[in-house]
């Protein structure tokens, strides 16, 4: 099984957003020394929590810094940018590092309404038209003529460079077909409901027509991780980013607490009956257990590639979770 990171560039309480970014620096330089095989940055906007609201600018500077690991975004948000635009933005990146860039897109907004408008300067966001963005934006890319006449009198360039690889971000069945169909590869955020089913995954690997980006089906599952050698430890480590869920849940983002104030925060017994079903969307526990539940998942599953995101208080600690789980995967 390949092990992959998604980084979102967490600022945690008591922390910069460029702190927050040169950590994702280190991550990258760590996750190419331990052979992790991809990392991708996330797209975050109105939020103080994560420093990720230029993944393709990131990733240019990730991929500098790196040999061996694939760069690229998971995903850039594509209801804010033209095809013409992520083309160019893509082609470039595969220019500087080529066979080792990834476009890799969603569908989501990334932030609230007001992100949204402000993204678009007031404008109502195009929010229905993604898989045909997505589609102009991977014939673009590969220095094909789109027949739509917004786009037909266009080139992307600069042209001719090694293709990245294409991903199609997801949690539903429609994102699989629509993957499968394009021949990109899916990635399914497990993270996000924890409702991955094989019906899922197999339509994906049904639908899929091979292309220029994608030979084979291809499939990566995020998991949020949080892991140590006991469980004392990983329960510890554990409670800032339960406690930043229930407040997602409750619509509220901030930066996620130390775990000596998460300790004493104030949790009534319904908030830790829901932080224990919150448990199918962040695996917390022993790295033994934990590399077993993921191979088993993968068996399971049947999917390539699991991709690790792990918001840790400490930039220590949080590297020890990658480190952790390479000695026992990779």
């Amino acid at each position: 099984m390949r092990l992959s990171v998604l980084d979102q560039a967490p600022i945690t309480k008591g922390n910069t957003a460029t702190k927050a970014l040169k950590n994702a620096e280190e991550l990258a330089i760590l996750a190419d020394q331990l052979g992790y095989y991809r990392m991708w940055m996330a797209e975050h906007h109105g939020t103080d929590a994560f420093a990720s609201s230029a993944p393709e600018v990131t990733a240019a500077h990730l991929a500098a810094k790196t040999n061996k690991i694939r760069i690229g975004t998971g995903g850039v948000m594509m209801m804010h940018y033209s095809p013409l635009k992520l083309a160019e933005v893509f082609k470039t990146l595969s220019a500087f590092s080529p066979g080792r860039i990834d476009f890799g897109v969603g569908r989501a907004p990334g932030g609230d309404n007001y992100s949204i408008y402000a993204m678009s300067e007031g404008r109502q966001p195009m929010v229905h038209n993604m898989y045909e963005k997505l589609r102009t934006a991977l014939q673009l890319i590969n220095d094909e003529v789109p027949k739509e006449d917004l786009y037909n009198k266009n080139i992307a360039t600069p042209s001719h460079i090694v293709l990245p690889e294409a991903w199609l971000l997801g949690s539903s069945g429609n994102s699989a077909l629509q993957a499968g169909r394009m021949g990109v590869g899916y990635s399914f955020a497990q993270f996000f409901n924890g409702e991955m089913t094989k019906e899922t995954l197999e339509a994906y690997k049904m639908s899929f027509q091979p292309s220029a980006f994608m030979e084979k089906p291809e499939i990566s599952v995020t998991y949020l991780v949080t892991t140590a050698e006991t469980m004392e430890e990983a329960e510890y480590e554990a409670l800032p980013q339960d406690i930043s869920r229930l407040w997602l849940m409750k619509g509220r983002i901030g930066q996620m607490l130390s775990p000596e104030e998460a300790k004493d925060y104030p949790l009534t017994e319904m908030d830790r009956m829901t932080i224990q079903a919150n448990r199918k969307l962040h695996l917390v526990g022993p790295v033994k257990e934990i590399a077993t539940r993921l191979q088993e998942e993968q068996q399971h599953y049947g999917f390539d590639e699991a991709m690790i995101c792990s918001i840790l208080h400490t930039q220590e600690k949080r590297l020890n979770v990658y480190r952790l789980l390479a000695r026992e995967l990779l």
